[in-house]
């Protein structure tokens, strides 16, 4: 009896969610983004959502849950709220390691993505740090180890992977410090809490253009020009030993539980590829130096796995991983 009680109560739950899903959105949605506001994840979260809403008959509200490890307490979050479509989560790449690092205990596979955009990640230092290059940074880090702070936003964020990766490839030592996100981490440099920043080239421009930061080089193969203020080397022309280790791609977006419905996720899908079509997106990405995926589904998830392979697996060969990737059934890149 108890038996049949059951699953009487789960068919009408299961006949509850096809008929909220039918009607979807009825009400407002959250969009939570799990790093700080100001960061490259908000901005292009918000940027987005804004467009999408124009698409839906509901607003889509964007808030930031910042914190824990690699975004977890953001994650955490949207991942205890039901799989309606009623709660998304802002993510980036970055998030792809907190299993690892044991911040929680999921992996990537319980989201259903969708990929706004990436930039390319470049280091820089306070506006009156004494180093003018990359190169005089490295051997001042080498001439007394630990000694120079840098922040990279989280603990476990692509930019603190960018930072490990050019320590292991110039054998140069720098003190991390981490902050809750990519704005943070900057406002630490300006302020000169610490001496050296790695956040992307989007998040960076307007502080480097502005003179609050001096960059000094660029964390993938090529240069690139900034009007006004010139062109940022690549760092690899200097340390070739970087392709052993870099370059590492950005992938933000956005998400909802892979267990939501079908009909949830169409809507979205529907929305979000829109929304990237819009002039307002496009004329954003392209002064931001943003170059537009627009993945959803299948292809976004198996986007989300390939990271999370790389950046765990990087992660603990660097040593930086509290978790065996393999324990976590996390497969080698």
């Amino acid at each position: 009896m108890k038996r049949i009680l059951g699953l009487a109560v789960a068919t009408l739950l299961a006949g509850a969610v096809a008929a909220n899903a039918a009607d979807y959105p009825s009400r407002d949605i959250t969009d939570v983004v799990v790093w700080s506001a100001g960061g490259g994840t908000d901005i292009c979260n918000r940027i987005v959502a804004a467009e999408m809403q124009e698409f839906l008959p509901v607003r889509i509200n964007v808030i930031n849950k910042p914190g824990g490890v690699a975004g977890s307490i953001g994650m955490s979050y949207v991942y205890s709220q039901p799989a309606d479509g009623y709660t998304m989560v802002g993510l980036s790449e970055s998030v792809v390691t907190a299993s690892v690092q044991g911040g929680w205990d999921q992996k990537m596979d319980v989201w259903y993505p969708f990929i706004i955009a990436g930039s390319p990640d470049v280091i820089s230092v306070t506006a009156g740090a004494p180093y003018k290059t990359l190169q005089d940074l490295i051997e001042a880090a080498k001439a007394d180890p630990g000694s120079i702070k840098a922040s990279a936003g989280g603990a476990g964020s692509i930019h603190h992977l960018n930072l490990l990766a050019l320590m292991a490839g110039t054998d140069a030592k720098l003190n991390f410090i981490p902050y809750p996100g990519s704005a943070p981490a900057q406002t630490a440099a300006m302020t000169g809490e610490v001496s050296v920043v790695v956040t992307s080239l989007a998040e960076q421009q307007q502080l480097i253009k502005g003179g609050k930061l001096r960059a000094l080089a660029m964390l993938v193969p090529n240069s690139f020009n900034i009007e006004g203020v010139g062109e940022i080397p690549s760092a690899f022309t200097t340390y070739s030993e970087l392709s052993k280790h870099l370059p590492i791609s950005q992938a933000i977006g956005m998400g909802i539980r892979a267990d939501s419905p079908d009909g949830v996720k169409q809507v979205l899908t529907d929305a979000f590829k829109k929304a990237l079509e819009t002039d307002a997106v496009k004329k954003w990405a392209d002064e931001n130096f943003y170059v537009i995926s627009g993945k959803t589904g299948a292809e976004a998830s198996a986007e989300f796995a390939r990271l999370e392979s790389l950046f765990a697996w990087t992660l603990y060969d660097l040593g930086a991983a509290k978790i065996d990737p393999a324990e976590l059934g996390i497969p080698k890149p």
